[in-house]
């Protein structure tokens, strides 16, 4: 059963930019409420996609420096990475339809490569 990873400042290199497998990362806050929103959304997505997609999260307050260097200016924010690149995002919360498009796009994107 896969879950969604938390990430910090220390290991966002190792599980993200060196994954093997397309990552998305939600950047949040605990006191976001649209945040709390699409947590369900992610860990429901991790579980389907487990092995083929990494699912991580990782909170804007307690790891400053990653979200200056991707230039997170509010939250929800969801980045989607490829390789060590990113890819594309989602600003604000989206229903699963959305995310689950998303996760496909890349998924066929990254495969054709």
């Amino acid at each position: 059963m896969s879950k969604v990873i938390d990430v910090t400042d220390q290991n966002f290199e190792e599980e993200v930019l060196k994954s093997t497998i397309p990552t998305e990362v939600d950047f949040w806050a605990p006191w976001c409420n649209p945040c709390r929103l699409v947590l369900p959304i992610y860990d429901k997505l991790a579980e389907e996609y487990g092995g083929k997609f990494k699912f991580c999260k990782i909170n804007v307050d307690e790891n400053p420096l990653t979200s200056q260097k991707y230039s997170v200016m509010s939250i929800p924010s969801q980045k989607y990475f490829v390789g060590g690149k990113q890819v594309d995002e989602i600003l604000g919360a989206f229903p699963e339809k959305t995310v689950r498009a998303k996760v496909e796009a890349i998924l066929k994107n990254s495969q054709a490569k």
